[in-house]
């Protein structure tokens, strides 16, 4: 037996290590709950640098004892850890020798102190919650003395002493660690308001607290003093705690009624400015979103450690165990309840799982989410609950908020739906409650929050509709109407309320309880969240959730089919009594076989086919469970995974005529099939696709989606796919070439199939794509429509955006077809795209309209997508570039010109300008400065300068002067041979610092301006008269200025 377990710990202390003589014990034995744990590899190095230090220091003078730590800490690095931790540990262990130990340590560390602040930092992440009471209160007194000293990185010690302070917990040890870590803070409150993050997260983080501590007197003390500090910090440095974003007023409002918050509140509405200049009002609090530093701060390490762990590690269905382990943890006492508003922001603004993850079948968050909300079991714990889940739908930008953060919510009522309908109910309910009355002086802000959430949901596809949610006949009429008046853009279904069935086959209840029978295939083993955590790695690798699997063998629910039974012929019900009885798929296929010929005898009932498709899909659940698809693909593989006894009705349907009779019939078969599992769509598509039977029939298909209630290819097509995509991706993966090539219209007209796509494939199934693509299997683009469709992946993710662009690539579209969607793209908001136009730009050779697209792009110090690209054509194809911005300019000189910048023009896509042009000239010639790049002295360019110069007015002439100075330089030296002409345009510009200036600079400059206003008489004869008399009057106005 382990003695690691707490069931039969020993009862001496040799599990761990003593150190030191009469010394305390670093860990307490036997705190372990679960089995199996090794000892942790840091214990034995702190003994042995202890031990290192009391050698050098027992029985010798303090000035000897300092000098041998002197000398060892120079030998080296690894001498100098040792020392540092052998004080550390005695800090921890000799409360007695702390105060010497602690100016030992300060006289010998080299680093700043910065092994020990890591050794802290790894202690309270890791074993905090398994030192005894002495080396806790020793490590409080510890971080006070580097808080005094003003250690460097000690701020940040803090920050993750206040995480160890658990939420909804008021046990002794919580509230002695809340209170010493505040009195720190209050201690050195100069130090603290050198930290603008300390200041923020620490207003946070007692903020929270303040509504756990009331009762007793101790705890009222404690919360006085809580509010002191919050007041002080929140009145003096505001602008710090702005920081915190939208959160910070959700923890405001549960302190409202405390006076001192009351008046704090009266300023925030009524007199923000009081606050802080820059603070413009509660409505710039709530549009900015809390960061997730923020959210996570109020979870221990612990609890973060096993919410972590169930969301990437537990398989849904398999959750019960933990999800008990964790309530009787964290949530089995009153106080506790306040902790489900951490728990539930930390899960939608910190747990973001990956592609894999949600395509997988580990557990999802919003199951978690329904089973904290059903453990609720006080009122106000519920609608803080609930405010906690929606918080972040009440003034959500798609912009600058993030999907993941408000789909737990929809998801939760989504499933629900069928399970728990009382919690959808509710849910619903609650969304329209709080529209008006969150704050009914931006009731229009919260409903346009919640609008735009709704509608992004459908947007990213989250849920195909939300007719199916909102109109249920399940919601009472009341909700029902509430939820049709304030939502009526989402209650209108574009199907027959059919898709309303459209549930997981699987249960969805949140509390998962299993029968005796399942609990006996555990062995009796106990739920193990492992505390087995190896000591950080020095290169900063991340910990691992170590844990001991559960193995756990999956029990069939059992098939019951009576209740449908006697609705059926009897010939016919001894037939399903038989499928239900096959001990073999040979077996059962025979009898469906059977069934199907008599389904297509003349005088069957047709009314009985709704009948008889409720008990195949209580019989063939199996078939919908798992991997559709062979781990190895081979023609017999595939063969073999058609063979299944629902698939017979496919074949059967594939043997008859379109026009048949019987044709019609085992189509309305599959429709009630359909209706009630509608996984049968894509499970259609895999046979059509795989079997050597359907060969050339996948246009049945399009008959079979006819005959749903859904009516139509393309939703029918995209909700099938769309299931596929959340069961298996790989299925996906092996239907998507088939799907596009007898499906052109309805998939390569929009990107919502491609989109499902990326968003779940891994880079080796893109890969794969890629090389169907360029073999000629796959076609996901075409010209008439591509633009379209990469203007739609601009909201996508940045891994999605990468793999349509990648895909994209692999056909042979000329990218002038998609050169206008430069016109579309942000520096800021588009980078993926960018930089994917960018490379592939860079590979073609510049047509004028690639030219004109690209400096069409708004000029912005900090977008270089123009000058880069210009810059690389400069030294590949210069002569051809030079041409082409020619033809722009001379073009662009040629039009009337218009006093309105491209900002403010009223169209919404860029429009190419004179002044852009030559904003960007300007810029690419200042990237060419001391290169040997001679593309500004090619005649083209120097002749449009020219040609644009005699006719451009002043404005122009004295914004882009040194581009200019290039035509001047180019007519003054037109007489010289070109090799001097070109030359002297290299080396002339005014903008070169470096070059020789002229004798007299104010002299030069007088000459320059003289020469502007004479090159139109120069040439009068290709200037129009008005632009002339317009140039005389700014040239009245320019000499009057410099008068």
């Amino acid at each position: 037996m382990s003695s690691w377990d707490h069931r039969h710990a020993k009862a001496c202390s040799a599990n761990f290590f003593l150190i030191y003589g009469g010394g305390v014990s670093l860990y307490c034995p036997g705190w372990s709950r679960t089995p199996g744990l090794k000892q942790s590899s840091c214990l034995p190095k702190l003994e042995r640098c202890m031990s290192i230090v009391t050698s050098m220091t027992a029985g010798v003078s303090e000035r000897e004892a300092n000098d041998a730590l002197n000398a060892y800490v120079c030998k080296g690095l690894p001498q100098h850890e040792e020392i540092c931790l052998g004080l550390f540990t005695l800090i921890l262990t000799e409360p007695a020798q702390a105060q010497k130990c602690y100016r030992d340590l300060a006289l010998v560390s080299r680093d700043g102190m910065n092994i020990v602040l890591n050794k802290i930092n790894q202690i309270l992440m890791e074993k905090y919650l398994k030192l005894q009471d002495t080396c806790r209160t020793q490590l409080v007194w510890l971080v006070r003395e580097l808080v005094k000293s003003g250690v460097l990185g000690a701020d940040g010690v803090c920050m993750t002493f206040m995480k160890q302070i658990a939420g909804g917990d008021v046990t002794a040890k919580n509230i002695w660690l809340a209170e010493s870590v505040l009195d720190i803070l209050t201690e050195q409150r100069e130090w603290v308001l050198k930290s603008s993050i300390l200041i923020a997260m620490a207003v946070y983080t007692y903020l929270r607290l303040i509504v756990d501590h009331h009762g007793t007197a101790q705890l009222q003390a404690l919360r006085q003093k809580e509010v002191d500090f919050c007041i002080s910090l929140l009145r003096e440095r505001f602008m710090e705690c702005l920081m915190i974003g939208r959160d910070l007023v959700r923890l405001l409002q549960n302190v409202a009624r405390i006076p001192e918050f009351e008046l704090l509140w009266k300023d925030i509405i009524h007199n923000p400015q009081a606050l802080s200049p820059q603070f413009t009002g509660i409505l710039q609090l709530l549009q900015s979103r809390t960061s997730r530093k923020f959210l996570a701060c109020r979870l221990t390490p612990d609890m973060e450690t096993k919410l972590l762990f169930m969301t990437s590690r537990v398989r849904f269905g398999q959750q019960k165990r933990y999800q008990d382990w964790f309530q009787r943890q964290y949530l089995s006492t009153p106080d506790s309840q306040s902790l489900r508003c951490d728990l539930i922001r930390y899960i939608c603004g910190v747990v973001h799982p990956s592609n894999e993850v949600l395509s997988s079948d580990i557990l999802p968050r919003w199951a978690i989410i329904g089973w904290l909300l059903t453990t609720c079991t006080s009122n106000v714990a519920a609608s803080n609950a609930k405010l906690a889940l929606f918080y972040d739908w009440l003034f959500f930008s798609p912009d600058k908020d993030s999907i993941m953060n408000i789909e737990p919510a929809i998801l939760v009522m989504h499933h629900s739906m069928k399970p728990h309908p009382a919690i959808t109910a509710t849910l619903l309910d609650f969304m329209c409650r709080i529209i008006p009355n969150f704050y009914p002086p931006l009731e229009g802000h919260v409903r346009q929050g919640v609008f735009s959430s709704l509608n992004h949901i459908v947007e990213k596809r989250v849920l195909a509709h939300l007719a199916p949610l909102f109109d249920n006949p399940k919601l009472d009429k009341e909700l029902r109407a509430m939820l049709r008046e304030k939502f009526p853009e989402f209650c209108s279904s574009p199907s027959p309320p059919v898709e309303v069935k459209i549930e997981e086959p699987v249960s969805m209840e949140m509390d998962n309880h299993m029968s005796d029978k399942d609990e006996s295939c555990y062995d009796n083993a106990e739920a193990a969240f492992s505390d087995d955590e190896e000591d950080l790695n020095s290169k900063g690798k991340k910990r691992e959730f170590r844990f001991h699997p559960i193995k756990e063998t999956v029990v069939e629910e059992p098939v019951d089919i009576t209740p449908y039974l006697d609705q059926l012929d009897e010939s016919l019900r001894d037939k399903v009594l038989q499928l239900q009885k096959g001990s073999d798929t040979e077996a059962q296929c025979e009898v469906m076989q059977e069934i199907v010929d008599q389904v297509l005898e003349e005088d069957f009932d047709s009314e009985q086919l709704s009948v008889l498709a409720s008990c195949l899909q209580e019989l063939f659940k199996a078939h919908f469970r798992g991997e559709v698809l062979p781990e190895e693909i081979t023609e017999e593989s595939l063969e073999e995974s058609v063979g299944k006894p629902l698939y017979l009705i496919f074949r059967n349907l594939c043997q008859m005529q379109e026009d048949n009779s019987s044709f019609s019939l085992l189509l309305d078969l599959l429709s009630e099939l359909y209706q009630k599992q509608p996984k049968i769509g894509y499970h259609l598509l895999y046979y059509l696709r795989a079997s050597k039977a359907a060969a050339g029939k996948m246009n049945l298909y399009e008959s079979f989606a006819q005959a749903t209630q859904l009516g139509d290819l393309h939703t029918c097509l995209m909700m099938d796919m769309k299931a596929c995509q959340e069961d298996d991706v790989r299925l996906l993966c092996h239907l998507t070439p088939s799907i596009y090539t007898e499906f052109p219209d309805e998939t390569l007209r929009s990107g919502e199939l491609l989109n499902m796509i990326v968003a779940v494939i891994d880079s080796a199934q893109l890969q794969e794509l890629v090389c169907h693509v360029m073999m000629g299997n796959l076609v996901m683009f075409r010209k008439d429509s591509v633009l379209n469709i990469l203007i739609q992946s601009l909201d996508w993710e940045t891994f999605e955006q990468y793999c349509a662009w990648q895909l994209f690539l692999a056909h042979n579209i000329p990218l002038e077809t998609i050169i206008p969607i430069l016109q579309h793209l942000k520096y800021k908001e588009h980078p993926e795209a960018l930089s994917c136009l960018l490379l592939q730009l860079r590979r073609e050779k510049p047509s004028e309209e690639m030219v004109k697209m690209v400096l069409s792009r708004p000029c912005h110090p900090d977008d270089q997508f123009t000058t880069s690209i210009l810059r690389h054509w400069c030294m590949k194809h210069d002569e051809l570039l030079a041409e082409h911005i020619k033809s722009l300019l001379i073009k662009n000189n040629s039009l009337p010109r218009k006093r309105q910048s491209l900002r403010s023009s009223s169209s919404k896509l860029a429009q190419l300008t004179l002044e852009q042009i030559l904003e960007h000239l300007d810029n690419l010639r200042l990237n060419l400065t001391n290169t040997k790049q001679n593309f500004f002295s090619q005649t083209p360019i120097l002749q449009a300068l020219q040609h644009v110069q005699a006719s451009c007015d002043e404005a122009h002439k004295m914004k882009f002067s040194d581009l200019f100075s290039l035509a001047e330089e180019y007519e003054d030296s037109s007489t010289k041979p070109p090799k001097s002409r070109r030359k002297a345009a290299l080396s002339s510009p005014r903008s070169r610092k470096n070059a020789t200036q002229p004798p007299n600079a104010e002299e030069d400059t007088g000459c320059r301006w003289s020469r502007h206003q004479q090159l139109p008489r120069l040439e009068e004869e290709d200037t129009k008269p008005k632009p002339t008399k317009r140039k005389r009057k700014g040239s009245s106005a320019v000499g009057s200025d410099s008068d």
